[in-house]
């Protein structure tokens, strides 16, 4: 695609739908401190960089699954990946709200890119997991749905956390 093109279709939806809802989860951290945006005010032990942080991890490995297909996605079993799991729910000591959401940044523009140029109907086979079904594929479209559905998700999670930690509101 040169830059005189302008998309249209399903992926201009995609491309604006995966930006709204990224606006979304980030204006819930929009004047936190590092501090804040760590904490977990609620009975849940999520906090908003915590979303920002797992939300950007799911994209990216998504993005992979779309460009080398479902052996991106399969873990070693010997590795720590429970550990590594919980980790990208929370910030970790030295990490900052701006660092974070500096890399979610990176990572939407690489899936951005990705939507513009892709083959929609590249598919793969999903890996085995007890929460996919046996012998389920999914296609490049599929992938980027589950990532507006996943984004979304926690942009309402993180508006709940939000206005308990200060009262604001991303909507309303």
């Amino acid at each position: 695609m040169t830059t005189t093109e302008i998309l249209t279709g399903e992926r201009a939806d995609l491309l604006e739908t995966l930006r709204q809802h990224r606006w979304f989860l980030t204006f819930t951290a929009q004047g936190l401190s590092d501090e804040q945006a760590a904490s977990s005010p609620t009975a849940s032990v999520l906090s908003i960089g915590g979303l920002i942080k797992h939300v950007t991890s799911v994209e990216e490995n998504w993005v992979k699954f779309v460009e080398h297909g479902t052996s991106a996605m399969e873990s070693d079993p010997e590795s720590t990946a429970n550990e590594n799991h919980e980790a990208n729910f929370r910030m970790e000591p030295g990490e900052t709200l701006e660092s974070i959401i500096a890399r979610y940044n990176e990572v939407a523009a690489y899936t951005d890119k990705l939507v513009e140029t892709v083959d929609m109907d590249l598919s793969h086979a999903l890996p085995s997991a007890p929460w996919f079904p046996e012998g389920k594929t999914w296609s490049a479209r599929r992938v980027f749905v589950h990532i507006v559905a996943e984004t979304s998700q926690h942009a309402g999670h993180a508006d709940i956390i939000r206005e308990t930690i200060d009262g604001q509101k991303t909507m309303g």
